[in-house]
């Protein structure tokens, strides 16, 4: 194998590690559920596996580098532009052989990387990186979806951590966004914002504090949900979480939509917290008024930072990763449970379509809502403070929750 220089010789490990955790969650999945369409919403798990080789070929090998790909035939098969209907994706060749289509892409592009211009393209390397990481975890929570919830047992300190615990966030301008090379377009430009004073939960919502919702008869109480949320409520038959766990009262509450969110903070007379707030209290430092791409600062995640990666397989205790906590005092912000917000998802002024006009672009409909902070099946590559996820409202098959915000710093 030809020596690589140390930028090309790290692009190559991560591409390694990053693959390595693909394959690992599917060696848990069998040929039934590789070609199951497990919801009406979403692929089959091994449509997934063979886009994300479709993809990595596409850019790398074939816009970028003009070679071609291996099994032209397999390439309507995974396009995400043909096949548009989901339940059409459930005709997938063998297992074996999808997995042979993703090596002979990757051999493919790991030779050409010892030519590639990376000055001009290592924004697109991490693209690719980034996108077999958000297909990863979208298998992480279709299997889970499939299977029920899993995951190593914490110990529960038993209190719940129902009560308000809130952090105060003063009122000034902090700088939003990345212009960092791996950020994603919806992440770009960085631009300052003033935000105003507000208090934000120090910890995720857990089980426990939901539980106090559904014992007072949250479910069934109109006034708690917005008219499209109690819509929705009714009639799909909703009346708990989707991935709820007994015994685990100090975990964050998981597989809710927006809607019970909302629910649940007009039971409590709060709100869920704007984009902003979520992302000023993730990375904010007081202390020197910067702002650090991770709560604890800029070292990568680890395990001892926070819950990610399937490093547990399911949830932890909101508690369990004080390392991890960010400057203000708020904890649990990276990994865990992507955490609803507010916010809309629309463009930061200045934006530019990256790599392809529909990547982000297509979703500034005003029917999607932002979602930070990562959950425990998020890959490393897609964790940062600044990093925006988005759905619509009554979608509650990912691996959410929520924290809450109030007005002002007293009170």
């Amino acid at each position: 194998m030809t020596s690589l220089d140390p930028v090309r010789a790290n692009m190559r490990d991560t591409f390694v590690a990053c693959r390595a955790g693909t394959l690992d969650l599917f060696a848990q999945i069998d040929d039934s559920e590789f070609r199951e369409q497990p919801h009406p919403w979403f692929s089959p798990v091994g449509w997934h596996l063979g886009h994300i080789a479709y993809t990595e070929g596409l850019w790398l090998l074939k816009t970028l580098g003009g070679v071609s790909l291996p099994r032209p035939d397999l390439e309507p098969v995974f396009d995400v532009k043909c096949r548009r209907n989901k339940a059409e994706r459930c005709n997938l060749p063998p297992v074996a052989e999808v997995l042979g289509y993703l090596g002979q892409v990757r051999d493919r592009v790991f030779a050409r990387l010892a030519a590639a211009d990376l000055d001009q393209e290592l924004r697109l390397w991490h693209f690719i990186l980034q996108h077999e990481s958000q297909h990863s975890e979208t298998v992480a929570f279709l299997h889970q979806l499939q299977n029920g919830p899993n995951g190593i047992e914490h110990r529960s300190d038993g209190s719940g951590l129902d009560g308000e615990d809130l952090i105060a966030i003063p009122k000034g301008s902090v700088t939003i966004g990345s212009d960092r090379i791996d950020a994603l377009d919806n992440e770009r430009p960085s631009h300052r914002r003033e935000i105003d004073g507000f208090r934000i939960s120090r910890f995720p919502v857990t089980q426990s504090a939901f539980q106090a919702f559904m014992d007072a008869g949250g479910y069934e109480t109109e006034r708690w949900w917005t008219a499209e949320g109690w819509t929705w409520r009714t009639t799909n038959g909703i009346d708990r979480p989707l991935y709820w766990r007994d015994g685990a009262s100090d975990h964050p509450v998981s597989g809710v939509s927006a809607h019970e969110a909302e629910a649940w903070c007009r039971f409590r007379g709060v709100r869920l917290p704007t984009e902003f707030e979520w992302e000023k209290a993730a990375g904010w430092d007081p202390a020197t008024d910067t702002r650090h791409p991770y709560p604890w600062g800029e070292t990568p995640p680890d395990g001892r930072r926070c819950n990610h990666d399937r490093l547990a397989a399911g949830t932890s205790p909101v508690t369990a990763h004080r390392a991890g906590r960010s400057p203000t005092g708020v904890m649990d912000m990276l990994g865990n449970v992507w955490e609803w917000t507010s916010s809309n998802f629309s463009p930061y002024e200045g934006f530019q379509s990256f790599p392809y006009e529909g990547y982000s672009a297509a979703y500034f409909d005003g029917n999607h809502r932002v979602l930070r902070g990562g959950s425990w099946a998020t890959r490393p590559w897609m964790m940062r403070t600044t990093v925006r996820n988005w759905y619509t409202p009554d979608v509650r098959q990912i691996l959410a929750g929520f924290r809450y915000a109030k007005d002002g710093l007293e009170g």
